[in-house]
């Protein structure tokens, strides 16, 4: 059963989605149902079967505290590519 919904969205932001619905050949409509049933899915993970070898590995690295994780990762792109 559909059910009318009102929204309050900022101006622009309805004018560029109609823009991308009609792109789509779809209804604005269409588009935000499909997003919302999309981030209200309830999607079952499969579980991964860790073996033997990986799970004896779990542990063995230790990262310093202070590691900027996301910097460390910029540095080594920066080194492959540029």
């Amino acid at each position: 059963m559909n059910t009318k919904l009102t929204l309050t969205i900022e101006e622009t932001v309805i004018q560029k989605a109609k823009k991308y619905a009609k792109e789509k050949e779809r209804s604005l409509s269409d588009l935000i149902e499909n997003f919302l049933m999309a981030i209200t899915s309830e999607v079952e993970e499969e579980e991964i079967e860790i073996t033997p070898l990986v799970r004896s590995m779990r542990g063995s690295f230790k990262a310093p505290k202070d590691l900027d994780y996301k910097k460390e990762l910029q540095n080594i792109l920066a080194e492959k590519y540029l």
